[in-house]
């Protein structure tokens, strides 16, 4: 099979000649600049700095050398602005606080603190307030909350609103160069349009915006969801319509060259519970998933992706019913997360990206022989009848050892190669 057929296959819960792998396609699948260093010279590609894409969490583009070596199947295509608003291009070399030197975006602009932290600005302008900070000895950037005074009465969901526009022509055309690019690689594609998230707490503050209007503050927000309801609903709702219309904008641009769109990154879980009560979240945000997802279901073929962190397994069958199509990124070590349990429970009915490894324990601080075998043992249990993509749990993170990343390759790839084999 080609890459773009196995990960078909497998969103179509049908066996794929291996299990596909996915690196790099999108912010949460993504892998830490110094990861991608390390990785480059383990496997002896050419000597070049990394590009840092996404200066939020420090994510690395991957070359089309390291995806090689990699075995990647998948592809992202996303149009080129980061989280703080700029657009990559024009790069130039910045020296992280460990002293590795990447590569960033000529809109990239950061000062230094008193404390030595590092300072990062919206959309590049210094004449605004910083809306992320890197600690002195840190990896990537924590978003600054910038909470305008609130006054009750004049609270406006507009202001909540200010990011979700139509999207441009320019907009447009960088998507369906991106999925021209990705088509030629001969792998599957997974598409980020943006302004499909709703209520996504990284995107809440607004990093992107230079003044943000409107409810910012991370706990203001939940407790909004509670208190001022009929407010985020008719964000949602306007969000939802002003979504929809892009959609039918790009699909007009790309149609179904694309397998797959990122619709949504909020996270529902914690470590062992939940955000929000599975009836909360059937009436405050069902609606609006139900709406978006029906829509794609409804004029293209492309599947649609779910992230969401934690402890979820009492919100997946409402994520099924919602139209999600795939689960990212299976928090195995997540309360009522078991691989086994969540396989024969909705593996017929969702695919499951993610879960091969856990990133907060045994990738960064395992054995490579830990490692080894815990990636076997989700791939035999997750790869059962299809529905399954090969990724880490969320991001490789900052400095996570390279033997180990690389036992994780190893054992997926020997793995695939018994199954070849049978």
């Amino acid at each position: 099979m080609t890459s773009r057929e196995r990960v078909l296959s497998t969103l179509s819960h049908r066996e794929p000649d291996r299990v596909p792998i996915d690196f790099g396609s999108t912010g949460v699948t993504g892998v830490h600049v110094s990861c991608i260093a390390g990785l480059r010279d383990y496997f002896g590609l050419e000597k070049r700095l990394v590009k840092a894409h996404e200066p939020y969490q420090m994510l690395g583009i991957l070359d089309e050398d390291l995806k090689q070596a990699m075995g990647v199947d998948v592809e992202g295509v996303s149009r080129p602005k980061t989280l703080f608003g700029y657009r990559n291009r024009d790069w130039k070399p910045w020296r992280m606080p460990d002293g590795l030197e990447v590569l960033v975006s000529e809109e990239f602009r950061v000062t230094t603190d008193a404390n030595g932290d590092i300072l990062i600005y919206p959309e590049g302008d210094m004449s605004a307030p910083p809306s992320g900070r890197m600690p002195k000895d840190g990896y990537f950037f924590d978003t600054i909350i910038r909470q305008e005074p609130i006054v009750e009465e004049k609270l406006d969901p507009q202001d909540n609103l200010e990011e979700f526009k139509p999207l441009t022509d320019a907009d447009i055309e960088d998507l369906r160069q991106g999925v021209n690019e990705a088509q030629r690689t001969g792998r599957a594609a997974i598409m980020n349009v943006g302004g499909t998230a709703f209520g996504d707490i990284a995107l809440v503050p607004a990093p992107f915006l230079k003044h943000p209007k409107g409810i910012r503050d991370v706990a203001e927000w939940y407790v909004s969801t509670s208190s001022r309801r009929d407010y985020i609903h008719q964000i949602f709702s306007r969000q939802c319509d002003i979504a929809i219309d892009n959609l039918t904008r790009v699909h007009q641009a790309i149609g179904d060259a694309v397998d797959a769109i990122f619709v949504c990154g909020t996270d529902f879980g914690t470590q062992t519970s939940a955000f929000c009560s599975v009836k909360t979240f059937r009436e405050l945000y069902f609606p609006y998933y139900k709406t978006l997802n029906g829509w794609i279901h409804e004029h293209t073929t492309w599947k649609t992706f779910k992230h969401s962190c934690g402890s979820v397994e009492r919100f997946l069958q409402s994520f099924i019913e919602g139209g999600f199509d795939i689960l990212n990124p299976v928090q195995c070590s997540a309360t009522g997360m078991d691989a086994s349990h969540l396989k024969t429970t909705y593996g017929d009915r969702v695919t499951f990206w993610g879960g091969g490894i856990d990133t907060q324990q045994v990738l960064p601080f395992g054995t490579p022989e830990e490692v080894h075998t815990q990636v076997l043992e989700r791939c035999r249990i997750f790869s059962r009848n299809g529905g399954y993509v090969f990724n880490t749990i969320h991001n490789v993170q900052a400095r996570t050892p390279v033997k180990n990343i690389v036992a994780m390759l190893d054992a997926v790839h020997e793995f695939n190669g018994s199954r070849a084999a049978i």
